[in-house]
């Protein structure tokens, strides 16, 4: 399966966290739990082709996704992995499922030399509105902690001007914001 994501983010510091979820979100937050195991070869071939792969769980569902590039934002290609695959991928023995193997074939990427990297655990708060997602996050990984706004959309246009809109009308700075795989592995260096 595959899918086109469009979404803006901004980092938040805790308070502007806290005042979003007190004053946008309409029903009792209640957040849910996902973690995200993160792969990548030693050279970040990944990274290089602006890629990334990830298994998140919820719950007891596991879904390997790999993220790259695409011109209305990101293609998300996922498969569907079962609990012993994931104990397998998280040993370093990976066996490619049929989507991402397709998508990864494209770069000539051996799967051998694909690698777990470590995971990093969120705390979301989801809430849809009439034509969009928003999504307040608090992610923890590497003794690092952050706190995320995110509107997912689906239209870039329309998407934008909601997003300046909310920004601007709780006094939140627009703030450069890398995907969570970046903020992860720039995590290590810091």
């Amino acid at each position: 399966m595959q899918e086109i994501e469009i979404e803006f983010k901004n980092l938040l510091t805790k308070q502007e966290y806290l005042r979003l979820i007190d004053q946008v979100v309409k029903s009792t937050p209640t957040p849910k739990t996902q973690v995200n195991h993160y792969f990548e070869t030693d050279d970040f071939q990944l990274r290089q082709n602006q890629m990334a792969l990830r298994i998140r769980q919820k719950h007891q569902a596991y879904v390997a996704t790999l993220k790259q590039p695409h011109e209305d934002g990101l293609l998300e290609t996922h498969d569907d992995l079962t609990e012993q695959q994931v104990k397998q991928w998280l040993r370093d023995q990976i066996s490619l499922p049929p989507n991402i193997s397709k998508q990864l074939a494209r770069i000539d990427l051996d799967e051998k030399r694909l690698k777990y990297q470590g995971a990093l655990t969120t705390h979301r708060i989801e809430e849809d509105q009439e034509q969009f997602t928003l999504v307040l996050d608090h992610s923890e990984y590497n003794q690092t902690e952050d706190f995320e706004l995110e509107l997912e959309v689906n239209s870039y246009e329309y998407g934008q001007e909601i997003f300046n809109h909310l920004l601007k009308q709780y006094q939140i700075p627009k703030r450069h914001t890398k995907n969570k795989i970046v903020r992860f592995f720039e995590s290590f260096s810091s």
